[in-house]
């Protein structure tokens, strides 16, 4: 069920779906791109089916509890640009999970578990 109530970015959770103009799906939030310090949004990294794309604040129309809108067509969708900057990492929390060798040893050493983003 869509929760189309208007959100702050600051509420904006990873996941939410990523949509055109027209409606149609570009991918989900990976992340919010803010300058704190001086309480401004800079815009999102979406996680595409091509690798993680960055939309603009000026491309944003819309931010709900279920759906990012921007205000971009499908074409100009397709030519997003990747994200660049400092590079970020996440966490694999399943990185030592099963019975192989890897993991067993992964889990007596305490293996770092984080992974870069692409």
């Amino acid at each position: 069920m869509d929760d189309s109530t208007p959100i702050s970015y600051l509420a904006l959770e990873p996941g939410a779906r990523v949509e055109t103009s027209t409606g149609n799906v570009i991918g989900t939030v990976e992340h919010v791109m803010q300058i704190p310090e001086e309480d401004l949004f800079d815009g999102i990294v979406v996680k595409t089916a091509h690798g993680l794309r960055y939309v603009e604040r000026d491309q944003i129309a819309e931010i709900t509890r279920s759906y990012v809108r921007c205000s971009l067509t499908d074409e100009e969708a397709e030519g997003l640009p990747a994200p660049h900057g400092t590079a970020t990492f996440h966490v694999n929390p399943f990185q030592d999970e099963g019975s192989s060798l890897s993991a067993r040893f992964g889990r007596m050493f305490g293996r770092e578990r984080w992974i870069r983003d692409k």
